[in-house]
């Protein structure tokens, strides 16, 4: 039996649905808003939702779990690269970097004092392709 096995897997194999997942996350936080369909959506929110509470506990746990999450890969960066990032160019650090750095900091902030639904979704119209049901989700604007 299957109680309290809740995967729903939107037509993918596991590999697939946890980088899809995890790549449509880090879009998430790095634009605060993506267009996409309503199953994928629906279960991006649960996702996003886990995401926001793992920042706000702010600790070095929460932090590990948020990247394993994200499946950030930290490659060190070349002595080069890590002059200019002291000297406040952000452009030498990865996309992953980033998105971790404004998860923890600018969206924890965001929403300290809410307690849950940091995610909308915004119904679209129909794919002209496969005629699938898109929307918008998004982080609110508090």
């Amino acid at each position: 039996m299957r109680h309290a096995k809740k995967t729903f897997k939107i037509g993918r194999t596991g590999a697939h649905r946890r980088s899809m997942l995890s790549n449509m996350l880090k879009s998430l936080i790095e634009n605060e808003r993506i267009t996409t369909t309503v199953v994928k959506a629906k279960e991006l929110r649960r996702h996003a939702d886990r995401m926001i509470t793992l920042a706000k506990r702010d600790t070095l746990a929460s932090r590990r779990d948020a990247i394993a999450k994200l499946q950030v890969a930290f490659n060190p960066l070349t002595p080069k690269e890590a002059r200019d990032a002291k000297g406040g160019d952000k452009s030498s650090y990865s996309r992953d970097r980033l998105v971790v750095g404004k998860l923890f900091g600018e969206l924890k902030d965001r929403f300290a004092g809410r307690h849950g639904g940091y995610t909308r979704i915004i119904r679209g119209g129909i794919r002209i392709g496969d005629s699938a049901p898109t929307c918008i989700i998004e982080y609110l604007q508090q």
